[in-house]
């Protein structure tokens, strides 16, 4: 998923480009960048996932269960919230948003099970972890010059994250399932283009993400022992409306 979004994306971008290089255009809302403040909103896409290291029990042979391996699945969310931008000069913008981003990532545990009579055996367990986070990115936005009705810009920035699916007892009937960790630091980077219409700015933009902290709280079995830490990455394709 991770792929065929930045790859799409990238296309997107650059047909765009190739049409803001051609002949000059009678420019929409020329003064549009020069309010020291404006609002918007934004909707999109995304996928989510954790990056994993292991710990140094990984596939501990003293434990009647090992967790034999670990992998990492994607699920497609979707985000919206505001934003409201800062003019800091020609080049800089200062950005704010407040995200409702709603993702799931599934994690499969590959267990090595001993039965009573010594008979060893696997076991796959699959943890659907459903997230509806609360962000709150600060971003710094840098932009080139504007050609006609475009300019290309780079962002970049930390975005606090609340978990608000979080729970602090696991129901009997979803178990086994490990618990995350609240709140996180994600920093961002990204990439996008304002396109000037009659009557508003549209800017798609790709973000990539991912989280300073450790999520994964420790429950004293082997589906968080064997991990050192549990980091959150998440990539981002936003339209936004300005």
């Amino acid at each position: 998923m991770n792929k065929k979004l930045l790859l799409s994306s990238v296309l997107f971008f650059s047909v765009i480009i190739l049409f803001a290089q051609k002949t000059e255009k009678v420019q929409n809302l020329r003064l549009f960048d020069q309010k020291r403040l404006h609002f918007g909103f934004t909707v999109g896409l995304n996928t989510s996932d954790f990056y994993i290291r292991n710990s140094d029990v990984f596939f501990d042979t003293s434990q009647i269960k090992q967790v034999y391996n670990i992998e990492n699945y994607q699920q497609p969310g979707f985000h919206l919230g505001p934003i409201s931008n800062l003019r800091l000069g020609k080049y800089f913008d200062l950005r704010l948003l407040m995200n409702l981003t709603f993702t799931q990532r599934d994690l499969h545990y590959l267990v090595l099970t001993e039965n009573q009579d010594g008979e060893q055996y696997f076991d796959t367990y699959v943890m659907k972890i459903s997230s509806t986070f609360l962000q709150l990115p600060l971003l710094l936005k840098y932009k080139q010059e504007r050609i006609n009705n475009y300019r290309f810009y780079v962002i970049g920035g930390v975005d606090p994250t609340l978990d608000l699916a979080a729970k602090k007892k696991i129901p009997e009937n979803k178990m086994p399932m490990i618990r995350l960790a609240q709140p996180d630091v994600y920093a961002e980077i990204g990439a996008g283009i304002d396109i000037y219409l009659p009557y508003f700015k549209f800017s798609p933009e790709l973000k990539f993400g991912i989280g300073l902290t450790n999520v994964a709280v420790a429950d004293n079995t082997e589906y968080t022992r064997s991990m050192k830490y549990l980091k959150s990455k998440i990539f981002m394709l936003s339209f936004h409306f300005e």
